[in-house]
C-alpha cells in the first residue's frame, strides 16, 4: 500500500473535515453554523486546492442529507456515492451504495477515479476501520461544542500517521495534515 493508494488498486482516500475543540464535527441537531466564526473574505483553509485535487466523493447519508438542504449543491461537478442502506432519490446524479467500501473503491478506480474525498463521522470511521484513509486534513476550530457527533469514536484500530503540515490562521484555525505511511 501506498500512501496515494491506486497502487493498492484503488484511489487515493483523502479526509478533508473541521472539528470544534472537543471532536466534534456537528451541533447536536446536525448544525454547522460554529463553522462560520473562522470564515474570513477570501480564505478557504485550502479547500479550494483540495477540492480541484478530487475525482469523487464518499459520503455518509447525513452528510448527503445536510449538503440536500445548502442553497446551493456543494459537490457540482463531481461524483457522488452516497453510502447508505437506505433507499435513495438521486437529485444531482448522486449514487448508492451499501456494504463494504473496498469493492466500491475498486470500481470507482477500475473506471479511472483516483482520489476520492471521504466525508461523515461514520463514513470515515469504517474507511479508518479497514484501513483505507491514506491522508487526513483537519481543521480544528476554536470552539468546545460540548455534544454532537465526534470524528473519531471506539472501536478503531490503533492507526499511525505521519505529519506532514500544520497551519494557523488569524482566526484561529488550525489545521493538521497527515498521511497514513506505507507499511
Amino acid at each position: 500500500m501506498t500512501t496515494n493508494g491506486t497502487e493498492a488498486g484503488r484511489p487515493r482516500c483523502s479526509v478533508f473535515i473541521a472539528t470544534s475543540l472537543d471532536g466534534r464535527i456537528a451541533r447536536a441537531d446536525g448544525g454547522l453554523d460554529w463553522l462560520e466564526r473562522v470564515a474570513r473574505p477570501g480564505e478557504d483553509h485550502g479547500y479550494g486546492e483540495f477540492w480541484g485535487s478530487v475525482d469523487a466523493l464518499a459520503i455518509g447519508r447525513r452528510t448527503y442529507e445536510t449538503a440536500l438542504g445548502f442553497d446551493e449543491w456543494p459537490y457540482r461537478g463531481k461524483r457522488c456515492v452516497v453510502l447508505t442502506h437506505r433507499a435513495l432519490t438521486p437529485r444531482h446524479d448522486e449514487e448508492a451504495h451499501a456494504g463494504d467500501p473496498a469493492p466500491l473503491l475498486a470500481r470507482l478506480h477500475a473506471e479511472g477515479v483516483r482520489r476520492v474525498y471521504v466525508d461523515g463521522g461514520e463514513v470515515i470511521r469504517g474507511f479508518l476501520r479497514a484501513g483505507l484513509i491514506d491522508d487526513l486534513t483537519i481543521s480544528l476550530v476554536p470552539v468546545v461544542l460540548g455534544e454532537g457527533p465526534p470524528l473519531f469514536e471506539a472501536p478503531l484500530p490503533e492507526t499511525a500517521l505521519t505529519l506532514v503540515s500544520t497551519r494557523s490562521y488569524d482566526s484561529g484555525l488550525v489545521q493538521l495534515t497527515y498521511h497514513r505511511p506505507s507499511p
